[in-house]
């Protein structure tokens, strides 16, 4: 009889320990991510949204701005990992109509010809934000985006116009270095993560650009990468880099440090 009470008691403990694993798998994080379109000025964009569809209550909203190559799987993976750390993510389109370059002449074409009309790049922008803002599971209170080379450049430009954000994280992104032209409408924080080897950012242009935010008394805050240089968070980007001969590098620690400063920036300002 002593054997078959501890046989069953051992059982009990069993079923309860799978019991108690399998409800804390159901209740982790469930990705779902959905290709969305939305529009500016008459031009359709094409997005991808991504959160944790077993959060049930409203959460931050981050905006994703993609490198010059276009809303590609590059800044929906980043998506996903945003909407992995509980956040509403949405990718958006800088170009319209989902439009992508595979090579480096039709993507400075493509920025330029939005860098060139800040009017128009502000509208698709805006489009998107107002999109996320709409979704049931994000807090339209809590708003930010992040964004990579030609997106690090939108996202600065955006906070420095007076876009209503909570903050914006620039990864190796193109530093304006011009006056604020009104420093009290700038009401995001701004992260920006610099590599510190960049040869498209020179020392220079990181220089001119702490001016101007100092003058302008913005909140801001810079982190230089040693040893790293431009598109420094893509693991993709060294074969690129050798087939079109541009200076361009992955670099893990730099790609690691970053992302963690993004986490830190982000929980700091969704207080």
């Amino acid at each position: 009889m002593k054997y078959v009470i501890i046989t069953l008691f051992i059982l009990f403990i069993s079923f309860n320990c799978s019991e108690q694993k399998e409800k804390t798998t159901n209740e982790g994080p469930s990705i779902k991510t959905e290709e969305v379109s939305y529009t500016a000025n008459g031009i359709t964009l094409k997005g991808f949204l991504a959160y944790d569809e077993n959060k049930k209550d409203k959460k931050p909203g981050v905006i994703v701005v993609h490198e010059w190559w276009g809303n590609n799987e590059y800044s929906r993976e980043r998506a996903e990992m945003l909407a992995e750390l509980g956040y509403v993510a949405l990718a958006i389109d800088m170009y319209g109509d989902g439009k992508q370059a595979d090579n480096p002449d039709d993507a400075g074409k493509f920025a330029t010809e939005v860098m060139q009309n800040m009017e128009t790049a502000k509208a698709k922008f805006d489009a998107g934000v107002n999109f996320l803002k709409a979704q049931p599971q994000t807090d339209s209170n809590r708003i930010a985006a992040i964004g990579y080379c030609f997106g690090g450049g939108v996202v600065l430009h955006m906070a420095l116009a007076g876009d209503d954000l909570n903050g914006v994280v620039s990864f190796h992104g193109g530093l304006p270095a011009d006056t604020v032209n009104n420093p009290k409408q700038v009401k995001a924080k701004l992260l920006v993560c610099n590599g510190a080897d960049d040869p498209f950012v020179p020392k220079e242009q990181v220089d001119k650009f702490e001016k101007a935010m100092d003058d302008a008394d913005v909140d801001y805050k810079l982190v230089n990468y040693l040893g790293a240089v431009h598109a420094f968070t893509n693991p993709a980007v060294d074969s690129v880099g050798k087939k079109f001969n541009i200076p361009i590098a992955y670099n893990k620690p730099a790609d690691e440090k970053s992302w963690g400063e993004m986490k830190e920036f982000l929980t700091e300002i969704f207080k």
